[in-house]
């Protein structure tokens, strides 16, 4: 298959939450037309002004121009129909990680696009492979996992599954370029490539806490100054979410049997007790309404 990267103009982002939301943003920003698709309309609503709150923060912070935000605005159509998607050169799925949920959404979606269109999954936790086997010429499909708020970080994995073909790599390593991020390519095994660095590194944080090693500030205070780590990781797990977490580092071990994935009882604990961070309120710290 051949993909002109240039020619490619309209993209269908499946889920408005916030990664969704993100993605929209960043391909409306770049000049694409852009459908969300989202069944429940207050999803709609709440994802578009997610999107609306972020750029207008970008031009109070004066990163934003006010008619950039308005353009952008302008691309982004929220729809409720996967056959609201015909046209899409491009689909990106950003729905929950629910493999059942995501395969059947991709089958329907990939019907109506046709088989010249891209598609690519921004899943975190589940294996390419399994999604791409849903759809019809799974050659063209592969990962385009972005990382949270889209709009700001920079990176962007490029996962190659089993079927995945050359030339839908680099035309997905061009999208993303396209849109000001930049791309590492890495291969479709639990984790992919940051996740699979930073799931062990932070259950081993969690462990040293729940050893006593040091508080909860000592050990990031000693990341940030000895290491100089942008964020200690008890700061990072709260930012996340511990039961992201959580879910993300069981999936990576039930298929690998990597002792260094074990989720550690504490957080085990903590994700039962509600205990999520700074969504919940609570986490490895305290968070006031202002937080």
């Amino acid at each position: 298959m051949t993909v002109d990267i240039d020619r490619l103009e309209r993209v269908a982002v499946l889920g408005f939450g916030a990664m969704g939301a993100g993605i929209a943003q960043v391909c409306a920003q770049a000049g694409l037309e852009v459908a969300v698709l989202d069944v429940d309309a207050e999803r709609l609503e709440a994802g578009r002004e997610r999107m609306a709150r972020f750029l207008a923060g970008g031009v109070e912070r004066g990163k934003v121009a006010p008619e950039e935000r308005d353009a952008a605005l302008e691309r982004v159509r929220g729809v409720g129909e996967p056959s609201d998607l015909a046209g899409a050169d491009v689909v990106i799925e950003a729905v929950v990680e629910d493999l059942e949920l995501k395969r059947d959404l991709l089958r329907d979606v990939a019907h109506v696009v046709g088989e010249k269109a891209l598609i690519a999954t921004n899943t975190s936790a589940l294996a390419v492979a399994d999604l791409a086997a849903a759809v019809p010429a799974p050659e063209r499909v592969g990962g385009l996992h972005f990382f949270n708020p889209a709009p700001v970080m920079k990176l962007v994995e490029v996962v190659e599954a089993v079927a995945t073909a050359p030339e839908t790599t680099r035309a997905l390593e061009a999208l993303a370029r396209r849109i000001g991020k930049e791309p590492v390519v890495t291969k479709d095994r639990p984790g992919f490539l940051v996740n699979r660095l930073l799931m062990p590194y932070l259950n081993q944080v969690v462990q040293d806490y729940d050893d006593g090693l040091a508080s909860a500030e000592d050990l990031d205070a000693a990341l940030e100054l000895g290491l100089g780590y942008p964020m200690g990781g008890l700061k990072l797990l709260d930012l996340v979410g511990l039961d992201v977490h959580r879910n993300a580092t069981a999936a990576a071990w039930e298929q690998t049997r990597d002792p260094h994935l074990v989720p550690p009882p504490l957080l085990e604990r903590m994700v039962a007790a509600g205990r999520l961070g700074r969504k919940s309120g609570r986490g490895f710290y305290d968070y006031d309404d202002d937080a």
